[in-house]
């Protein structure tokens, strides 16, 4: 049984695909740990509320930076993972990268931003032993100039037990209903854009559109995040689902791009209807038939009007494109690409779990031991190892059963070498 650590970032678009991944693990019948560090984002934060210079600050948050990264690296040695999964912008220092290589434990970056607009990748990807990315080239090129052998191509995905199809209630329609909605942060280019859809009904969604006032009588729940539960209900109760990928320029408001967002996965598993920018790597993705896409502001403009007076076309579409998803795009196939990839360029990966059993273990023990495995959604052919660890990330009373396999675990350290 593979065992992962999940290291999450403290903020930011990867923390909910990185909880969404060890979801996909545990599909894949992995052990996952998640390594969780938004629970220092309240520390970090707080050295900003120090009124100190800009470069003393610099110098702290680092500082902070390094201790979360040894705080993955005291998890890493607790857990024994076959594989460290880092999400963009988790908290891990080259120095706790050069310690998983040197201790042959092997470390994957899924790098799900852009690499034009993030370039933090250039220091930090050659320590990895994997590299998963959601672009092609000219980014596969500059990774083999870096010396990167292991890239992987891993696109974004959806999570078909929270993104799906929803029955609402009144209460529910009436909160989260548009005729045209958005959720997401307020990018230039969507900021520019999206006064011109205020007279087909469109409500947004997320923070960050405080430099658009113009839009303030769209804005729903002002300044706050809106939780991934939340989504799912907005995107089933929009009658078009807006999806415009990000840009730091305004100008024009719909700019060619490569890789697709997250997003577009979500609302096609909801089974939802969406208008999405075209993307180069989309018909790598979606049919034609599957997506009803638009280039530019004019075309958004016109295609917004002509699929708000047909839901039948809407419903066909939405209805293949989710399938689409749920057959091919999810996290639990995005996580069998990424250990698959894994097993062939890694020789060592997953060889060294501890598989045996303590021998000469009662039989009734053994008896309540597989009992438990089943309790705990384990499988049968998971080690002794992998029950003591799932007990222990366990919470409340432990049963008398748990208590005597800690223990035999504890006796097996001391005493069984």
């Amino acid at each position: 049984m593979l065992r992962i650590l999940v290291v999450l970032p403290l903020y930011g678009g990867s923390l909910p695909m990185g909880r969404f991944a060890a979801e996909g693990l545990k599909e894949n019948g992995c052990l996952v740990e998640l390594f969780a560090a938004p629970s220092f984002l309240g520390a970090y934060n707080a050295l900003k509320d120090l009124q100190i210079g800009s470069e003393r600050l610099d110098g702290l948050q680092n500082s902070f930076l390094q201790h979360i990264s040894q705080c993955v690296m005291a998890k890493v040695e607790a857990f024994a993972p076959d594989l460290v999964l880092c999400m963009a912008q988790a908290p891990m220092s080259i120095a706790a990268l050069k310690r998983l290589r040197k201790n042959k434990i092997p470390c994957a970056m899924w790098f799900v931003e852009d690499f034009r607009v993030f370039t933090y990748w250039r220091v930090f990807a050659p320590y990895y032993d994997i590299f998963a990315v959601i672009q092609k080239e000219p980014f596969f090129s500059e990774l083999a100039a870096l010396g990167l052998e292991n890239v992987l191509y891993l696109p974004a995905a959806a999570l078909p037990s929270l993104h799906r199809s929803l029955r609402l209630t009144e209460e529910e329609k009436k909160e989260f209903g548009a005729d045209l909605s958005f959720v997401g942060a307020g990018y230039p280019n969507r900021c520019r854009a999206f006064p011109h859809l205020a007279r087909f009904g469109l409500k947004i969604w997320g923070t960050e559109w405080e430099e658009a006032p113009e839009l303030a009588a769209l804005w729903q729940k002002r300044g706050q995040r809106i939780s991934s539960e939340d989504c799912v209900r907005i995107f089933n109760a929009a009658q078009i689902n807006i999806n415009l990928h990000s840009s730091p320029r305004p100008d024009p408001p719909v700019q060619p791009g490569d890789f697709v967002n997250p997003r577009a996965f979500e609302i096609a598993a909801c089974g939802a209807f969406q208008l999405l920018d075209q993307r180069s790597l989309l018909p790598e993705l979606f049919k034609a038939d599957e997506a009803a896409t638009f280039t530019d502001l004019e075309d958004l403009l016109n295609k917004t009007l002509y699929y708000k007076s047909r839901p039948d076309e809407r419903e066909e579409i939405a209805g293949r494109a989710r399938r689409r998803v749920l057959a091919e795009h999810t996290y639990a196939a995005r996580m069998k690409s990424l250990l698959d990839f894994a097993a062939e360029r890694i020789p060592s990966f997953g060889r060294h779990a501890d598989i045996a059993w303590p021998e000469n273990m009662p039989s009734d023990m053994r008896e309540a031991a597989q009992n438990l495995l089943l309790e705990l959604n384990l499988p049968q052919n998971a080690s002794f190892s992998d029950l003591v660890t799932a007990i222990r990330a366990r919470h409340g009373v432990l049963s008398d059963v748990e208590t005597a396999l800690l223990f035999l675990d504890e006796w097996k350290k001391l005493y069984a070498g």
